[in-house]
């Protein structure tokens, strides 16, 4: 898969994406990775790629003429893109099952107001919200978007397996996890994970699954509710 991202900060990328999985990911190919400055492609001759917003108000707002010419330049007709900003769709595990299977995705990050509409209305395909909460850019998002996207690429993951019993899967949260030793300072693992039996084990890990989805997430709990009652 190949990720595009258009930044006014092309830095902010260099370690986070040469780390842990991601970076083994590029290293074998499986991920490529074009960070695009916004910035070399505005005419200004102090490179600005923001100004006033018309109506007025606060803020300054990324101008079009800069990513107009970015995304001109750098797109091909399959790729899909995206914008992160607080007034997009919430980020889901649904979101990231259906965008894993494109072959290549292009994230603007969004900064200040937001980007100017005449660049959404032309190119974006989705526009995306990490959380009801505000960042200071959104590289930040891209980050996530990224590499909650990544861990479904065939080969990213050494283990795919623990994909499917992961938060989230079946609008469910995940289980408890314990590890040697079975005995710390008094505090016990559960004699059903030390029983060997898988039949039992997988049944409690499940219970606890929905035990910790009702109590902490409630409106998972009633969409596990709604899809076994539709059969689902």
């Amino acid at each position: 898969m190949i990720f595009k991202i258009y930044t006014l900060f092309p830095d902010f990328f260099i370690t986070p994406l040469r780390s842990g999985l991601m970076g083994k990911a590029q290293e074998s190919g499986i991920i490529d990775f074009k960070i695009i400055d916004i910035r070399e492609y505005s005419e200004d001759r102090f490179k600005r790629c923001d100004d006033y917003p018309y109506g007025g108000g606060s803020g300054m707002v990324l101008t079009p003429g800069p990513l107009f010419r970015a995304i001109e330049e750098n797109e091909s007709s399959g790729s899909k893109i995206v914008y992160t900003s607080p007034s997009g769709v919430k980020f889901n595990q649904e979101l990231v099952g259906e965008m894993s299977s494109f072959n290549e995705i292009s994230i603007i990050c969004g900064h200040y107001e937001g980007i100017d509409q005449r660049v959404i209305d032309t190119f974006v395909d989705y526009e995306i919200s990490i959380g009801d909460y505000v960042l200071s850019g959104g590289e930040y998002a891209a980050l996530v978007i990224t590499d909650a996207i990544a861990r479904y690429i065939p080969g990213f993951m050494s283990n795919s397996g623990s994909l499917v019993e992961e938060s989230f899967e079946s609008d469910l949260l995940e289980y408890p996890h314990y590890s040697r030793p079975a005995d710390y300072n008094g505090l016990k693992v559960p004699e059903v994970l030390l029983s060997g039996n898988h039949k039992d084990i997988a049944e409690w890990r499940y219970s606890k699954r929905i035990e910790k989805t009702k109590g902490i997430r409630p409106d998972l709990y009633k969409k596990f509710l709604k899809r076994k009652i539709l059969g689902e």
